[in-house]
C-alpha cells in the first residue's frame, strides 16, 4: 500500500513539472514567435526591396519576351512657332482648338505690338497624347508654320517600377496593420506605428509620382509661339511733349550708342596707346643719339684750326717786335 502511495506520489509530482516546463516553453515560444514577427515586418527597407525586386523581375522579363504585348508608356513634349497675322486673335482661337479636344492652358504670356516690335504671345498647352497630331496640324493652319519639333520619352519601365514599389509597400503595410491588431505590449505597439508612419508616408510619395507620370504620358505638353508678321508702324510725335519725348528718346539712344561704341573701341585705343609710345620713346632717343654725334665732330676740328692761329698770332707779334727800329735819343 504504501508502495503504491509513493509511485502514485511520484507520478502526480512528475506530471506537475512536466506541465510546468510545457507551460513555460510555450510562452517563450509564443515571446519568440511575436518578437521574430515584428522584427521581420519592421526590418529595414531591404525586405520590401527585394519584394519589388521580385515583383518587378517577372515584369522585366515579361517585357522582354513579349514586348508587343505591353503598352507603351511615353512622354511628349513639342515646340511650335507660328508667324500670324494679329497674334490676339491666333492666342484665342488656340486656346478655343485646345479645349476642344480635352486639353487644358498651363501657362500663357503675352507682349502687345510696341513701336518697332512685333506682338507675340506663348502658350504652354496640355493636349492628350492621342489627339496630339491632329492638334498640331490645326495649329499649322493659323499661319505660316516656321518650326515645329517633338520628343517622345519611354517611361515604360519607371512606370512598371513604380508600380511594383507600390505593391510591395501595400503589402507591407498590411502586414504591419494586422500585426498591431495583435501586439500586446506598449513596446511592440510603438514599434509598428513607427514602421506604419514610415511605409505609409514613402507610399504616398511613390503614388504621387505614379500619377504624375500618368499625367505626362496622358497629356502631352506643346510650347506653342505665335508672333505678328510685321513690327508695329512707327508712330510720328503730334505734340510738344510728344517731341520732346521723342527728341530726348533719341539724346538718350545717342548717348547709348556712343557708350556702346566706345567700348568697342576702348581696347584698341589702349593697344595703339601702348605701341604709340613705344615708337615715341624709339625716335626720341634715335634723335638725341644723333645729335651728340653730330656736336662731337665740329668740336673736334675746330680745336686745331684755333691752335694754328694762336701760334700764326704769336710768330706775327715776334716780328714786328725785332724788325721795329729804335727811336733816337733826344740830346
Amino acid at each position: 500500500m504504501r508502495r503504491t502511495l509513493k509511485i502514485t506520489t511520484a507520478l502526480a509530482f512528475s506530471a506537475l513539472v512536466l506541465s510546468g516546463c510545457s507551460a513555460g516553453m510555450s510562452n517563450l515560444s509564443t515571446s519568440e514567435s511575436s518578437e521574430y514577427l515584428v522584427d521581420e515586418a519592421i526590418e529595414g527597407r531591404s525586405g520590401t526591396s527585394g519584394d519589388v525586386q521580385e515583383l518587378g523581375a517577372p515584369a522585366a522579363d515579361g517585357a522582354l519576351a513579349n514586348e508587343s504585348d505591353i503598352s507603351r508608356e511615353v512622354i511628349t513634349t513639342g515646340y511650335m512657332a507660328v508667324t500670324v497675322v494679329s497674334p490676339d486673335e491666333a492666342t484665342a482661337e488656340a486656346i478655343r482648338i485646345t479645349e476642344s479636344v480635352g486639353g487644358r492652358v498651363d501657362g500663357r504670356n503675352e507682349y502687345a505690338p510696341s513701336e518697332g516690335n512685333r506682338g507675340s504671345s506663348t502658350l504652354t498647352l496640355r493636349i492628350p497624347a492621342s489627339n496630339l497630331t491632329a492638334t498640331l496640324d490645326k495649329f499649322k493652319e493659323l499661319g505660316e508654320l516656321q518650326e515645329v519639333s517633338t520628343n517622345a520619352q519611354d517611361v515604360t519601365m519607371q512606370s512598371r517600377d513604380l508600380e511594383a514599389r507600390i505593391t510591395a509597400l501595400e503589402a507591407s503595410v498590411d502586414r504591419l496593420l494586422a500585426l498591431l491588431t495583435k501586439a500586446s505590449d506598449t513596446e511592440t505597439l510603438i514599434q509598428l506605428e513607427t514602421a506604419i508612419s514610415s511605409r505609409q508616408g514613402e507610399l504616398e510619395s511613390l503614388k504621387s509620382q505614379k500619377r504624375y507620370f500618368d499625367d505626362q504620358v496622358a497629356m502631352s505638353t506643346l510650347t506653342l509661339s505665335l508672333v505678328s508678321e510685321a513690327d508695329a508702324p512707327t508712330t510720328e510725335p503730334d505734340t510738344f511733349l510728344d517731341g520732346l519725348a521723342a527728341g530726348w528718346a533719341g539724346l538718350v539712344a545717342f548717348f547709348s550708342g556712343l557708350l556702346v561704341l566706345l567700348g568697342v573701341l576702348l581696347p584698341w585705343l589702349v593697344l595703339l596707346a601702348i605701341v604709340g609710345g613705344v615708337i615715341v620713346v624709339i625716335v626720341r632717343t634715335a634723335l638725341r643719339s644723333g645729335r651728340r654725334s653730330t656736336s662731337a665732330a665740329p668740336a673736334a676740328t675746330s680745336a686745331p684750326v684755333e691752335t694754328a692761329t694762336a701760334e700764326t698770332e704769336t710768330a706775327h707779334a715776334d716780328a714786328a717786335t725785332t724788325t721795329t727800329p729804335e727811336e733816337p735819343k733826344a740830346d
